[in-house]
């Protein structure tokens, strides 16, 4: 990232460019009393989950910012933690609670310390994939759509009309599409185009096929991503024209008034629930509890909803945002969202392996 004086942007826009570089809100000087809130929580999570509005009751609390590192993909934070490392709490999403809880690394939350659970929808409340064992693991904090998000004035009228995660795999636009950086979504979107309806659990002979298309969209893509900034910046330039990607990024590329949609294609848009884990090591559960409850607070879903076109868990969030905006983001029933879309579900350990291996084999070149 280039250096550049952060003149004519808004704080929030400062401390998102300053996340994408790798820096946490708790190492910019700005106020001594960060400090203390830094040795409270540490809180790993995704670059533009930091922005202060999301944490009001917190820092009330405790006089500043937790202490923030970043997740470049959740493979990379598992690794972390089996070597030794012990961030307080997590934000991965739902797919990934089963297996970090075989990992050793979790343990379990209770729901009763929670002030916002009673407010959470009652789909997410029994979604199981936040659960091992009947104990609660995860407490979801937000959901949001995977899907084709491409530029509507550089792509085909038939990928408009026809919305199609084809589009991914098209050789015509070999060097302008790009894909998540994660072996499931490499994986079952593939299986997907190829027509499986068995995505979380393919045998053998399907991944032979779904490794051949996966290699196909390998040769054809732009670049793999890992970070958001740099799929919006590469979207914005026109670099790439269609990609994998969340609500977080059509909204962004939208405030910059460019002509982007995200598609409903054919095959179905995937979803996903993401929130909070807690570290079998957590060193103050207290302050953990707390900084889950200014995260799930309606106000901030309100704010996580306007700014990033992301679903709140909490019902009374949508509350405070204007049924006009509501409308426009796909949330004016947001029940309805969360029971028709295809949710990440966990993988058993052996499935999870092929996957993992498959993906790894095709990203090498294999």
């Amino acid at each position: 990232m280039n250096k550049t004086m952060f003149s004519g942007i808004s704080r929030r826009q400062a401390l998102k460019a300053l996340g994408a570089a790798g820096v946490t809100y708790s190492m910019l000087p700005m106020m001594s009393r960060m400090s203390h809130a830094a040795n409270e929580v540490h809180y790993h999570t995704w670059s533009g989950y930091d922005a202060p509005e999301l944490f009001g009751s917190y820092t009330e609390k405790y006089g500043g910012m937790p202490e923030i590192s970043y997740i470049a993909n959740e493979e990379e934070s598992l690794a972390k933690m089996v070597a030794g490392w012990s961030p307080d709490l997590l934000h991965p999403g739902n797919y990934n609670v089963k297996r970090w809880q075989e990992a050793g690394m979790l343990q379990p939350l209770d729901t009763s310390k929670v002030k916002n659970w009673s407010d959470i929808f009652e789909s997410v409340q029994a979604e199981e994939s936040a659960k091992v064992d009947g104990k609660q693991y995860m407490i979801p904090s937000e959901f949001g759509n995977s899907s084709v998000v491409y530029r509507t004035d550089l792509v085909d009228q038939k990928y408009i009309d026809n919305p199609s995660w084809e589009i991914l795999y098209d050789e015509k636009y070999k060097g302008r599409i790009a894909f998540y950086d994660a072996a499931d979504s490499i994986v079952e979107i593939a299986a997907r185009v190829l027509g499986m309806d068995n995505i979380f659990d393919l045998s053998d002979e399907q991944l032979v096929e779904v490794k051949k298309l996966a290699v196909k969209q390998r040769d054809l893509l732009r670049f793999y991503w890992s970070s958001p900034t740099e799929l919006e910046q590469a979207l914005a330039s026109g670099e790439v024209v269609a990609a994998y990607g969340w609500n977080q990024t059509l909204v962004n590329l939208k405030a910059q008034g460019l002509p982007v949609d995200m598609m409903v294609p054919k095959e179905g848009i995937f979803a996903w629930i993401a929130g909070f884990v807690m570290h079998k090591d957590c060193k103050n559960q207290e302050a953990a509890y707390d900084l889950i409850d200014a995260w799930t607070a309606p106000e901030s879903g309100a704010w996580l909803i306007n700014s990033y076109g992301y679903g709140s868990t909490n019902k009374k969030a949508y509350d405070l945002v204007d049924s006009n905006r509501l409308a426009e983001l796909g949330f004016a029933r947001p029940d309805a969202v969360l029971e028709n879309s295809i949710f990440f579900q966990a993988l058993s350990p052996e499935i999870d392996k092929k996957y993992q291996d498959l993906a790894t084999e095709v990203q090498a070149g294999g």
